[in-house]
Parts: structure tokens; sequence; C-alpha cells
């Protein structure tokens, strides 16, 4: 191989390292975007519980019409159709019940602490509401009587 070709393949290689770099960051950036995101609706249900309750319960009239479709083609029967129908109520209260701020707060822990570095505009936006969200949270357990140690909140 002479020098020009030997060249070339450095020129080549250092490229292809730019772009696996590039679209690494590019990948994170956008992973850290999506759960600040997913942390903002969190953050949004737990002011506004109406809208909370409004997913979950389309997310079981979803599932229930799934089920009666499956009992009225034959691939369910009535007792395994109220078995998953009784186990997707189930799973929706306990979903309404949970409390949004503890989502709230590890969504952005996970753009601040999983998808970062590199450091980027999410991250940063994230760590911050990680302190509003994890005091508004401190206060829901204290209002609620729920004892816990700060490093059960981590």
């Amino acid at each position: 191989m002479n020098i020009r070709g030997a060249s070339r393949a450095g020129l080549i290689a250092a490229a292809l390292i730019a772009a696996i770099y590039g679209m690494a960051r590019v990948d994170l950036i956008l992973r850290a975007r999506s759960s600040y995101l997913e942390g903002e609706k969190w953050l949004e249900w737990s002011r506004k519980p109406e809208l909370k309750k409004a997913f979950f319960d389309a997310e079981l009239a979803t599932r229930e019409g799934e089920l009666s479709r499956e009992l009225a083609k034959g691939k369910l029967d009535r007792a395994a159709y109220e078995r998953k129908a009784g186990l997707a109520r189930f799973e929706r209260d306990q979903a309404v019940a949970e409390s949004s701020l503890k989502y709230a707060y590890v969504w952005y822990q996970t753009a601040a602490e999983l998808f970062s570095p590199p450091e980027n505009r999410w991250s940063v936006l994230a760590r911050a509401k990680m302190t509003e969200t994890r005091a508004l949270w401190k206060k829901e357990l204290d209002a609620q009587k729920i004892p816990y140690q700060d490093y059960m909140l981590e």
C-alpha cells in the first residue's frame, strides 16, 4: 500500500469514527429529550390527576375492547375473559393510584444521569426539574404520612 492509499484509509477511518460518535451523541440527546418530556407528562399529571385517570381509562377501554373481540371470536371463554378484564381493571387502578411525582422524578433522573454525558439541553433541564420534583414528592409522602429516608428516593 502506498502513502496515498494509507492516507485515504486513515481519512475514511477518521470519518467513520466521527460519524459513529455523532450518531451516538444524537441518540443520547434524543433519548434525554424523550425522558425529559415523559417527566413533564407525569409532572403535569400530578397537577391534573384527571388527565392521568383519563389516559389509563382509555388504555383500559382499549384492552377491554381487545378482550371482548377475543371473547366474540371464541378465543377466550367467559371465565378467562372475566379474569383478564379484572386484571386489566386492577392494573388501571394501580397505575392511577401510583405517585405521579415519583414517576416524574425517575424520568427526569433518567434524562439527567443515564443520557449524559454528553451534557445537553435536556439533561440540564431535567437536572433542574429533579430538584423541584423531589421536593414535591417529599411533601406528598409527608402529607400521606409515609415514612422514608432520603436514600430511598434515589
